[in-house]
């Protein structure tokens, strides 16, 4: 009865439902009662008030950040194990401090390593939100990731946001657009990126194109462009861009997910081999990998396997509240 209420608009949330809702649907307040956020702080009210916020923004200190970007490691770390549902409060939270930091501080040299923290946050926000289905925000999220990294005058972290972006295009049935997005993240990017960011731009690029009927030889090209310029060696992170998780374990994994989106029959080896390795607090990329190999054995019509794990990744999906990955596995179960 409440929800009819609710939707009707003839009762609103409480403060008490709403935090329950919220957890359950992966979605923010705002978001959640259809207006602005509620509670939020004052507005900033004539110039003494001001002045306190520019003098506070003025007071970020390298601990301040240091702090900020622990508390979005946290948040990514959290993410990945346990999904993104139940961490929009504090993601929601989180951005608004950093953001609030950035709008007041006034000199670059201030302004450069809060836009950096806040580009970081702002991809991890907007991937969270991929995940749990609220697009429209996602694609807020990644516009101001793009704003902040211009702001800390850092192509990497622009090229970055803007490939993931990306991924919204192509989850709305615009591949082709993405695709143009991620070689226009490249150019952004030039010869500034490490070599491990230039990998995963091209691996961008390949499950891109795998998406767009006849450009299969285009994704090859960019898979083997990406397999070119991985570092060597079990590393996965990018010191100097933490996001970015990406060696050949990884690489694999995502070369049997474009391989199976064309229908290759190599993409199975591919998968069961990174499966072997993937680190077991990648939760929801498990669930990706299952569902990959579940495509994988239907294009070979090996329907008991493809089910086997069709089941497995609706269980982790299930496990991280993802509605990404849920859609897919009922879109994967549907041709079996």
């Amino acid at each position: 009865m409440y929800v009819s209420e609710w939707e009707n608009g003839k009762r609103t949330i409480s403060d008490r439902y709403a935090e329950i809702l919220r957890r359950l649907l992966g979605a923010t307040d705002a978001e959640l009662r259809g207006g602005a956020n509620v509670g939020g702080p004052p507005a900033a009210d004539g110039y003494d008030e001001l002045l306190s916020r520019i003098d506070s923004a003025t007071s970020v200190s390298e601990s301040m950040v240091k702090a900020f970007n622990d508390q979005t490691e946290l948040l990514r770390t959290m993410d990945r194990q346990l999904g993104a549902s139940g961490l929009v409060d504090q993601m929601t939270g989180h951005l608004a401090r950093l953001e609030d930091a950035l709008n007041f501080a006034v000199l670059p040299n201030t302004r450069r390593p809060v836009a950096l923290a806040l580009a970081g946050a702002s991809t991890l926000a907007a991937w969270q939100a991929i995940d749990s289905g609220a697009v429209e925000r996602a694609w807020r999220h990644y516009e101001l990731a793009k704003r902040a990294a211009r702001d800390a005058e850092s192509p990497m972290y622009l090229a970055h946001a803007m490939a993931e972006q990306a991924y919204v295009l192509c989850e709305a049935g615009r591949p082709a657009l993405g695709i143009e997005l991620v070689r226009d993240a490249q150019r952004t990017l030039g010869t500034a990126g490490t070599p491990r960011l230039r990998a995963w731009l091209h691996a961008a690029e390949a499950e891109m194109c795998a998406h767009v009927p006849g450009m299969a030889d285009d994704c090859r090209r960019a898979l083997d462009a990406a397999t070119a310029s991985i570092p060597p060696g079990p590393e996965d992170r990018d010191p100097d861009m933490l996001s970015i998780f990406l060696n050949d374990a990884h690489l694999s994994r995502w070369r049997g997910n474009v391989l199976a989106l064309l229908g290759d029959e190599e993409a199975v080896t591919s998968l069961y081999a990174a499966l072997e390795v993937a680190d077991p607090t990648f939760v929801r990329a498990q669930a990706g990998m299952h569902a990959d190999l579940a495509q994988a054995h239907l294009a070979r019509a090996e329907y008991g396997e493809a089910s086997t794990h069709v089941r497995q990744a609706r269980l982790l999906a299930s496990r991280t509240g993802s509605v990404r990955q849920r859609r897919r596995v009922d879109l994967l179960s549907a041709r079996l």
